[in-house]
């Protein structure tokens, strides 16, 4: 990494940068009629401001990604050896696995643009080829995870509103076949990307040498395929998924609350030795709750896990009105750092999501927590501990 200022204007250069937003994209484009607005974006964000966001960005999103690495390698083989017997143990170990490969797709954009800004002369277009060989799998992914999360609270609302039938309406082969589907739905038309932009080597006069890089596809079956896809994948399906997360996370919280008053006024009455005469309504009142008390964990568990995603999706979804709403806004558009800073910043929701989901099985799930210990050696480290004292 390098910088040098010209002798004519006395300004700062980054040759890294020049070679970042060298973007061969622009060379199919007329961006002449963009004067004013390449002023404008050269203003809002400079050079400058842009490489030193950048790198903070990098630095502190990859720790987290490592965070978020381990914790979900660690759910994953708690929940294999807790077995898949139960649906909910299928779900969650979809929702660790796709948190999982986040953060890696992550990790590995962050080392390409690590090594674009300390000037590594590389073989490909780090910025470009990282883009299509993680950025969009990491959108699209980002989508199977609310998904996920939805199919989740959903099932959980199930167990709350018929605890009686959910047996027979959640298995554990329906919720893997209903992981599959949300994956193939989800997840795959990000390779349909490849249909629109395509690998190419092609010269550079910066590094002197022929590197592999991107260039779009210019038919309009590519430019119209790219639309939808990017329209129903990126923009509606996260929305409904979102929408579908904040319903069953408002059922859930208000059905737990009228199971907490129920309980509290049925110990009231114990406590006061009355014993009304039982009817059926009072008995089914009483078999839900004594349901909704063995379910209470897993609800209130599912609950915090909702509440984290809600929390940390809220961003992508401000972003991603940004990119409908401005045409320019995006990786290849006249406000490409300032698009670049912001997708660094609402990218963080998701490994952050990703990291604090073991604490909260940790703290709520019981099972999972011996599991997890047992891991660890963490009972073993006690064990000795106390043999000592």
């Amino acid at each position: 990494m390098y910088m040098h200022t010209t002798e004519e204007d006395n300004t700062t250069r980054y040759p890294a940068l020049d070679q970042m937003t060298d973007n061969p994209f622009h060379l199919w484009e007329d961006h002449s009629k963009d004067s004013s607005m390449l002023t404008l974006a050269s203003g809002i964000l400079s050079d400058e401001q842009f490489y030193i966001i950048s790198l903070f960005m990098i630095y502190s999103s990859q720790i987290i990604n490592i965070c978020a690495i381990i914790a979900n390698s660690l759910c994953i083989a708690v929940f294999v050896k807790l077995g898949f017997s139960e649906p909910s143990n299928i779900s969650l170990t979809a929702l660790a696995v796709c948190d999982f490969t986040l953060a890696v797709l992550y990790t590995w954009g962050n080392l390409c643009f690590w090594l674009t800004f300390h000037n590594v002369r590389l073989p490909f277009h780090s910025a470009n080829v990282s883009y299509l060989t993680g950025g969009i799998q990491f959108a699209f992914l980002s989508t199977t995870v609310a998904w996920i999360t939805a199919f989740i609270s959903f099932e959980r609302c199930l167990c709350i509103l018929v605890p009686l039938k959910v047996r027979r309406l959640i298995t554990p082969r329906g919720t893997f076949v209903a992981m599959l589907i949300i994956i193939v739905l989800t997840f795959c038309p990000s390779f349909f990307t490849f249909i629109r932009y395509k690998f190419v080597w092609v010269f550079n006069p910066y590094m002197n040498r022929t590197i592999l890089n991107t260039i779009p596809v210019n038919s309009e079956f590519a430019i119209l395929f790219e639309k939808i896809s990017i329209s129903i994948c990126g923009v509606i399906q996260p929305l409904m998924a979102f929408s579908i997360v904040l319903i069953c996370t408002v059922l859930l919280v208000v059905q737990l609350r009228k199971i907490s008053s129920w309980r509290m006024s049925v110990t009231s009455a114990k406590s006061q030795r009355l014993q009304p005469e039982e009817n059926p309504a009072s008995s089914s009142s009483a078999t839900e709750a004594r349901i909704s008390e063995k379910e209470e964990r897993l609800v209130r568990m599912v609950v915090a896990i909702a509440t984290i995603f809600i929390m940390s999706y809220i961003p992508n979804c401000i972003a991603l009105l940004f990119y409908v709403v401005f045409d320019e806004f995006n990786m290849f558009g006249v406000y490409s750092k300032l698009s670049i800073v912001f997708s660094q910043i609402t990218s963080l929701g998701q490994p952050i999501s990703g990291s604090v989901n073991i604490l909260i099985y940790y703290k709520m799930a019981s099972k999972f927590r011996s599991v997890f210990r047992r891991l660890v050696r963490l009972d073993r480290q006690e064990q000795e501990r106390h043999e000592l004292e």
